[in-house]
């Protein structure tokens, strides 16, 4: 398949901000608006989110506690259960149109896996899947999570890479629903790890989508230039 994967990196964003960005791109995907498969990078100060397999059971804490912590909590539309994102974790929306791939949900979470497991890879951890369960592992200890929607076989939503990642707030929530789970991250499982851990970890996580998606290619979106040209239309909407 010869496309070019389009990238945005855009920094810290606010959880809500990110979601209402993410549905505005996947309508325009699925409209034909949006030509091309994206990829949103970012990273989210602290917040839990709810999937559509949410549990009570998976969040022991109450949810005013938790805001008064400083942890916003969202109910959103992806599948999976409970989990945390916060500063230090590369979190990645593909807004990827299946048709121009293959219409198979099992195969794109899969894909998602064997994306997070070579870029793993190429930073020196050997990952793994879990067997019946979604996301990616290291030695049996959890680093990234996934969970996903899609409508007309347009994807959102997507995974979390704990890269430096203060893992003491997954203490808070049984994550994915899995009792007793060990979180770890990437900085947490390499003995020495490169000066700029972060920028090392996006670049393995983009070649690792060209390479298992089969792009021809991938570029910096031209609406890059500043995150707030991506966040200003969903703001906007937002105010109104």
């Amino acid at each position: 398949m010869s496309h070019t994967l389009h990238v945005a990196q855009l920094g810290l964003v606010p959880y809500g901000d990110a979601l209402q960005l993410q549905r505005r791109l996947a309508d325009e995907r699925i409209s034909g608006a949006l030509p091309h498969d994206t990829l949103l990078l970012l990273e989210h100060p602290p917040v839990i989110t709810l999937g559509r397999g949410f549990k009570a059971t998976s969040l022991p804490v109450p949810v005013d506690a938790l805001r008064r912590r400083g942890i916003e909590v969202h109910e959103i539309e992806r599948g999976g259960d409970v989990t945390y994102h916060g500063p230090g974790q590369l979190v990645g929306y593909p807004i990827f149109d299946l048709s121009g791939h293959k219409q198979d949900l099992h195969w794109y979470l899969r894909q998602l896996e064997e994306t997070l497991i070579v870029a793993l890879a190429a930073l020196g951890i050997r990952a793994e899947r879990n067997p019946g369960l979604t996301g990616v592992w290291t030695q049996g200890r959890k680093i990234a999570s996934i969970g996903i929607h899609v409508r007309q076989w347009v994807t959102w939503h997507g995974f979390a890479l704990n890269v430096t990642t203060d893992l003491s707030p997954f203490d808070l929530i049984v994550p994915c629903g899995i009792p007793n789970v060990v979180m770890t991250s990437v900085a947490q499982e390499l003995s020495t790890p490169p000066a700029q851990l972060d920028v090392a970890v996006r670049q393995a996580v983009i070649d690792a989508f060209v390479t298992t998606f089969k792009f021809a290619t991938w570029v910096t979106d031209e609406r890059n230039a500043s995150g707030a040209q991506w966040l200003r239309p969903a703001l906007h909407s937002r105010l109104e």
